[in-house]
């Protein structure tokens, strides 16, 4: 086993010097040595706090694995000002890595109100306000590789973006940011195969958990989620792109005070398929739309004109939910008039309103399939 720290390549764990470089050189000294089948391992201490700039770990490397063990803190820079020149979009990038393990009890701070106080949903008149972030943590094209036990805090957009990746395990994280922050994300999956979110809890502005277009195999299990706008498989299709999302189970998730609950989000100018998707073991306390299928989405909600385009959602079972809803309508299968959604399966469902008094009902728009044991709301297939 090779183990470096990366303070012997200069890094300075005062919160203030920029250490980007060298957690580069320790990573490429790591990544191009060759020692056969062994274990290289990069060693941030604790009790330290590293800023790093925005900085891309790029592979391949010639190691198997490259284990990456965060005892201390890593955090951002505050300004924007920082991205001057360089992609907005990121911070700290995973590129063509195979084998990478993240992990131990350290914590990584975005850091990200420098973003959230220009952000163009929140300060729309504002000049220069930008709608484009960095995500905290990007995969990209990596395989057979994990991050857990970490804590994420703070991003000035998504937390952990997983994209064009195959073979991938998130477990036991646990991402943090203000219920207001504007539309952060916990974890992103997008183009991706192969994909384990566990035992994790996760609130933020946004989405739990959001699944993109182009996933296969996308597993998520014992996870708690709140605040933000619950587990969303979408926006699907947005720009007229061709939708393929199979094979999706979400298992024993517990969703409290969330603006949706297990939800499916599609554009009307979208094409392609939905299909194979599990919501199963759920429990919902005080949620919004607890169960959501939205094909009429748009950035102006409700105010979307009827098209004949849409994507094909089909094979969706819904079994063992339960819990309160804070709104009135319980479920909602809003989908295409265009493109029905069929194979819809409901079993054993109760939810109640969180409202003492109040019932809570079905709202169903060309939506086809079947309902076994108690349903409540009563289904309106």
């Amino acid at each position: 086993m090779l183990t470096v720290d990366i303070s012997d390549f200069g890094a300075v764990g005062d919160g203030t010097a920029d250490s980007s470089k060298a957690f580069l050189k320790a990573w490429n000294f790591v990544c191009s040595r060759e020692i056969g089948n062994g274990v290289r391992v990069i060693f941030v201490p604790e009790n330290q706090t590293f800023l790093l700039h925005p900085v891309t770990f790029n592979g391949p490397c010639k190691a198997k694995e490259i284990k990456f063990l965060i005892m201390g803190r890593i955090i951002s820079p505050v300004s924007p000002k920082t991205w001057e020149g360089l992609d907005q979009a990121k911070w700290l990038t995973f590129y063509k890595v195979s084998g990478l393990k993240i992990k131990d009890s350290g914590e990584i701070d975005g850091r990200g109100w420098g973003w959230w106080n220009q952000s163009c949903r929140d300060h729309p008149r504002l000049e220069g306000c930008t709608s484009l972030a960095p995500t905290a943590m990007i995969f990209e094209s990596c395989k057979t590789s994990s991050l857990s036990q970490v804590r994420l805090i703070n991003s000035s957009q998504t937390h952990v973006l997983i994209r064009g990746t195959d073979g991938f395990i998130v477990d036991h994280v646990k991402i943090t940011a203000p219920e207001t922050s504007p539309n952060i994300d916990g974890i992103h999956i997008i183009s991706a195969s192969n994909i384990f979110i566990r035992n994790s809890i996760i609130g933020t502005g946004d989405d739990c958990v959001s699944i993109g277009d182009h996933t296969t195999n996308i597993h998520i299990s014992h996870v708690k989620c709140g605040p933000g706008h619950g587990i969303s498989i979408g926006s699907l299709g947005r720009s007229g792109n061709v939708v393929q999302v199979q094979n999706t189970r979400v298992n024993t998730v517990t969703f409290k005070g969330t603006t949706n609950g297990a939800r499916i989000k599609t554009w009307q100018v979208g094409k392609g398929y939905f299909r194979g998707v599990m919501f199963e073991n759920l429990f919902f306390n005080s949620v919004k739309n607890p169960i959501i299928i939205d094909q009429n989405y748009c950035n102006v909600r409700g105010a979307c004109k009827e098209l004949e385009t849409g994507v094909q959602i089909r094979d969706v079972v819904y079994r063992n939910l339960w819990g309160t809803s804070s709104t009135e309508v319980a479920i909602t299968l809003n989908c295409s008039r265009s493109v029905s959604c069929t194979g819809l399966l409901l079993q054993s469902i109760m939810l109640k309103s969180s409202i003492t008094g109040k019932n809570v009902r079905s709202s169903c728009i060309n939506a086809h399939g079947a309902a076994i044991g108690v349903v409540q709301p009563a289904p309106c297939f």
